[in-house]
Parts: C-alpha cells; sequence; structure tokens
C-alpha cells in the first residue's frame, strides 16, 4: 500500500519525526489544520479539472485506436495469421528434419595447423599465362 509514493514504514518514520519536532499537543494542531487543507484542495473545482484532465491522458491511447479502426486492423489479422495456420498441413513433422552440419574446422583453425591433405580439396593456384619478353621498353 503506497499513498503517494511513500511506504507504510516511511509513513512511519514521518509521523515519528513529526512528533519528536512538534510534539503531542502541536501535533494535534498541525493534523487538524492539514486535514482542513487536503479537504479543500480536494473538493475545489481545480482538483477536478486536473482529475479530468489526469483521465483523458489515461484513456488517450486507447481513444486513438478506436478512431484509427485500429481494432479492426488487427482483428483481421488474427483471422489472416488463424487461416494461414490452418493451411499448412498436419502431418508435416519437424521431428523428422535433420539440421545440416557443417565442419568448420577449416574456418576455425589457423592455415598453418591444417594438415596437407586436407588443404588437397583447395582451389588450385591459378597459372598466369607466359607473357612476352619484358626486358625491351615497349613503344608507343
Amino acid at each position: 500500500m503506497d499513498i503517494l509514493g511513500i511506504g507504510p514504514l516511511e509513513l512511519f518514520f514521518i509521523v515519528l519525526i513529526a512528533l519528536i519536532v512538534l510534539g503531542p499537543k502541536d501535533m494535534v494542531k498541525a493534523g487538524r489544520t492539514i486535514g482542513k487543507n487536503l479537504r479543500k484542495v480536494v473538493t475545489s473545482e481545480n482538483w477536478r479539472t486536473i482529475q479530468q484532465a489526469s483521465n483523458e491522458i489515461r484513456t488517450l491511447p486507447n481513444r486513438l485506436m478506436r478512431e484509427a479502426g485500429l481494432d479492426e486492423i488487427q482483428k483481421d489479422l488474427k483471422t489472416t495469421t488463424d487461416e494461414l495456420k490452418s493451411s499448412i498441413p498436419k502431418d508435416l513433422d519437424t521431428a523428422k528434419i535433420e539440421p545440416v552440419k557443417f565442419n568448420l574446422d577449416e574456418w576455425t583453425k589457423s592455415p598453418n595447423t591444417i594438415a596437407p591433405e586436407e588443404k588437397a580439396h583447395d582451389v588450385a593456384p591459378v597459372e598466369t599465362p607466359a607473357t612476352e619478353s619484358s626486358d625491351a621498353p615497349e613503344q608507343s
């Protein structure tokens, strides 16, 4: 139980400190004064206006959703997904599908640690065609 964000233990300490500071006689006067002022605030027209504005702000998202027709769109999406789910064959057994297993040793080991027979299946180096002698300077 929280009153204005103050728990019961905190409220107890506030009352205890007020009792120590004000004393028993002044504590009664302070309580009456606080009660009268709170009653005036709660029964005032300004307080009712603040409460109405607070309620409107709390209900604003729901009201905007209703005005925009999002409820209908949400219902349409639900019926469409239900139709799609019903169109999926029931005999489809996902347990029979085996996961694909990959050998990631080549990717996780450094090139020096891979055995030569494992490298045999790698792509052969590309040979470049022999060019004419490059000793002669180019003539344009």
